[in-house]
């Protein structure tokens, strides 16, 4: 598989070869669904400010590295930094200060050094605008996403870099596997 990979990157080139793979990881994913109606009439502003956000990037569908400051990276992390950034409720990495964490385990770090990770235990039920924080999902991986809903046991999410795009994924209980909790805003 190695050797295909390096013969149709010599041939080819890379851009090519990652547009390919891109296209091929998105096949996996389940069909791109609409974004969902989210009632935002009883959230708070910041709340309401998070799901406009997503829904407007949602529908845009810009390129990941709008989210990442033009680093070509997973962007999963980065879209859930710059969302919640432009609603008003930006994070602090820790380790740089920057308002970007670009990876699941410091954005989870984060939200537990705050005292606002939740764990996916069933003790709390999250809310539109908190930050779902995945490890090992079998669909996911380590991933984070935006929760828009949480619905008779349905968790609707909004998330950057799956499939290299920006998708609303609607999580059944039994796709839950690798969610580790959810991080809160600070209300």
């Amino acid at each position: 598989m190695l050797a295909s990979l390096l013969l149709a990157c010599t041939i080819v080139g890379w851009p090519q070869v990652l547009r390919e793979l891109s296209l091929r990881t998105e096949r996996m994913l389940p069909t791109k669904p609409q974004f969902p109606a989210v009632d935002t009439a009883s959230l708070s502003p910041t709340r309401q400010a998070i799901i406009a956000t997503a829904r407007q990037e949602f529908n845009q569908q810009p390129r990941g590295t709008k989210y990442s400051q033009g680093i070509p990276e997973d962007w999963c992390a980065d879209f859930v930094s710059w969302i919640l950034r432009e609603a008003g409720a930006p994070l602090q990495n820790p380790h740089s200060g920057s308002w970007r964490i670009p990876g699941t385990f410091t954005l989870r770090e984060y939200y537990q050094s705050a005292g606002r990770f939740r764990p996916a235990d069933g003790s709390y039920t999250p809310r539109p605008g908190d930050v779902a924080i995945y490890r090992g999902s079998p669909i996911f991986r380590d991933h984070t996403n935006i929760v828009l809903r949480m619905h008779d046991g349905v968790l609707t999410t909004v998330g950057g870099n799956e499939g290299n795009h920006i998708r609303v994924h609607v999580n059944h209980a039994k796709q839950y596997d690798g969610l580790l909790g959810y991080g809160v805003l600070a209300e």
